[in-house]
Formats: structure tokens, sequence, C-alpha cells
């Protein structure tokens, strides 16, 4: 029995470290109409994570869709499965994830990212700056 729950114990301690930071499947929300666009899932290789759309969820978006704004490798390749993360690592001593790049296919720029789980992971305030500009969508973690 001790040992059946030190394994809950250690699993659940495991669940919560998990969902403390940004890797998982996410839905985004739009800030300015507060609609879901889209899922996108962020990995982490090897330290840095990277972020890729895996399903869109505007209600007219073709399925074929391509990213004609990209100004990079990009360029012309489906939205579903374009990476749109790279780059970011833990900040030393903070919750967050800095240092990468976040791409708005809509306008194919790339601003500089932070991430940063709220709500005991459950969502993620996804900042996007350029200069002195920055702008904050809140994703919601998909379970």
């Amino acid at each position: 029995m001790k040992r059946l729950v030190l394994a809950l114990a250690t699993l659940a301690a495991g669940a919560a470290f998990a969902q403390s930071t940004p890797v998982g499947l996410w839905r985004n929300i739009d800030d300015k109409t507060g609609e879901a666009k889209a899922e996108i899932r962020i990995v982490d290789n090897g330290g840095a994570l990277s972020g890729r759309i895996e399903k869109r969820l505007i209600k007219d978006a073709k399925p074929d869709a391509v990213c004609e704004e990209c100004k990079d490798e990009r360029k012309g390749k489906p939205i579903v499965g374009l990476e749109i993360i790279r780059g970011a690592r833990k900040a030393e001593g903070k919750e967050q994830w800095e240092g990468g790049k976040i791409l708005d296919p809509e306008n194919g720029r790339e601003y500089g990212l932070r991430l940063t789980p709220v709500d005991g992971g459950q969502k993620l305030d996804v900042r996007g700056s350029f200069g002195p500009f920055w702008r904050t969508q809140t994703w919601v973690r998909v379970q």
C-alpha cells in the first residue's frame, strides 16, 4: 500500500511540474476578437522550445492554405504543420521562457518571444515584441 501511495504521489508531482511548462498542446485565443484561432503543439528540443500549428479553428479557414507572407524558408508552406515558435529557452530563476521568436503567419513577421505559464500551467501568456511594441495573447492548454 505504501508503494502505491508513493507511486501516485510521484506521478502527481511529475504531472504538476509538466503542467508548469509551455510544453504541450495549446489553443491560441486572439487578443482582439477573443476567438480561438488554432491549436499549437509546443515541444522541447534539447532545451529550446519549438511550436507548430496542428489544427486551424477559424470557421472559414482553407484546409490547404499556405504562408503567403512568410519571408524565409516557410514561404509557401502549409499553415497546418507550420513552425511558428523557435528557440525559446527557460529564463534563469524564472518561470518564463524567452529569447526565441514567434511568427505571425498572417503578416509573415517574426517577433521576440516570451512564454509565461499562468493559472498553474493551464494558461500561457504569449508575448510577442518588436522594439518597444508588444502584444500578449493568453493561450489555453488543451486537455
